[in-house]
């Protein structure tokens, strides 16, 4: 699998000074490499460099390989544009935020991330320092800070590029790392998630991960970004930014926390992990004008990503299964309808009277059809 190690550089001013011109510069010329690749419609890299190459290196003072990797971004930036639309993400061919993206060349922000590989950096690991590519010449002995284990994993397992990032004026670089998937054992049985905004997560071992400190936390946040808002100072934009951030990084932290939480359980008594698949929930669901924004700002796919790489790291099975009717059927009987479900917190089977927490008979329809579909999964191929 790979994971992305993020290191926090430590630069002097005058180092500072040259990484942010070289970010700049990297982005002022992918701007221009993308209107070139719009315009001649030049969607590969060997055609692109082809028109551009010598003009990213006369006129933004690029040397060759930063103008490759520089190139190679706007050539992976079109790339993803035309999965998205191909996905559906950006909405119908007819719609305003379709057109927007086909309508226009691609642009980098001044501050977006820039990658560099071993030709353009190179990682002094013992010493904690980092050699790279700027636009004043090699800048070396660059300091680093990072947990040991990151540093163990850099030190085994790092390959590939790297990208730089400037947040907020700090500085990182963001590592790709190859780790060998450790081999996935046989459950003895499954722990069922059910993801949720009240309860951000409930297994079916009863585990109840409440989001009301979240929502407190969000309708808090929403109050002072509406005070900023109605202010309309540049100030106020700056804020409402860095908010913004600090939100992201508390919705993260937590999702972590119980994703770590969840995978050792499983791992110490040998389960694997099921959780429902909620890919197109806002377009299967009709709701309210005031609760469109909880949805919105509800992390669930985040808690889902969490679980699946930290479980695949640890080597826990891990499925995704049919989310239908969970919190209405009865895992007892099977009865399955509304009526079951007395309101948001309660559940009552009508046929044969099984009572209990809503999440917790949630889960445990998880985890029954994550046994049935285990069995499918490493049943073995019929012969030919």
């Amino acid at each position: 699998m790979r994971l992305a190690v993020h290191v926090k550089l430590l630069p002097t001013p005058e180092q500072a000074s040259a990484l942010e011109a070289t970010l700049y510069a990297c982005n002022r010329a992918a701007t221009h490499a993308s209107r070139v690749a719009f315009t001649k419609d030049l969607k590969d890299r060997n055609g692109l460099q082809k028109e551009v190459s010598a003009e990213l290196k006369a006129t933004f003072g690029l040397s060759a390989q930063p103008a490759v990797r520089a190139m190679k971004k706007v050539v992976d930036a079109y790339a993803a544009l035309k999965a998205n639309l191909r996905a559906g993400n950006l909405g119908s061919p007819a719609s305003k935020r379709y057109r927007r993206a086909v309508g226009s060349p691609i642009a980098f922000r001044r501050e977006a991330a820039q990658p560099f590989d071993d030709r353009c950096l190179s990682w002094q690991l013992d010493a904690r320092t980092v050699s790279i590519w700027t636009v004043a010449g090699r800048m070396r002995g660059i300091r680093f800070a990072c947990s040991a284990d990151q540093l163990k994993t850099l030190v085994e397992y790092r390959k590939g590029e790297s990208d730089l990032v400037c947040r907020g004026g700090t500085w990182f670089l963001i590592a790709t790392c190859d780790i060998p998937d450790p081999e996935v054992y046989e459950p003895v049985d499954w722990i069922g998630v059910d993801r949720g905004i009240v309860n951000l997560a409930t297994t079916s071992d009863g585990s109840n991960y409440q989001g009301r400190r979240l929502g407190r936390y969000r309708r808090w946040q929403a109050r002072k970004r509406a005070e900023l808002q109605a202010r309309r100072t540049r100030s106020a934009t700056r804020r409402l930014t860095r908010r913004a951030r600090k939100e992201r990084r508390y919705a993260t932290h937590m999702n972590h926390r119980i994703s770590k939480e969840i995978v050792s359980v499983a791992q110490r008594t040998g389960r694997g992990i099921a959780v429902e698949v909620l890919g197109g929930i806002r377009e299967r669901v009709r709701l309210r004008g005031d609760q469109r924004g909880a949805l919105s700002m509800w992390p669930f796919r985040q808690l889902g990503a969490h679980l699946a790489y930290k479980a695949q790291r640890a080597g826990v099975p891990f499925l995704e299964v049919d989310a239908a009717y969970t919190s209405q059927r009865c895992p007892r009987c099977g009865h399955t309808a509304r009526a079951n479900r007395l309101d948001r917190n309660r559940f009552f089977c009508r046929q044969c009277g099984l009572a209990g927490p809503a999440d917790v008979v949630a889960g445990v329809n998880v985890r029954d059809r994550a046994r049935s579909a285990w069995v499918f999964v490493t049943a073995p191929a019929p012969a030919t």
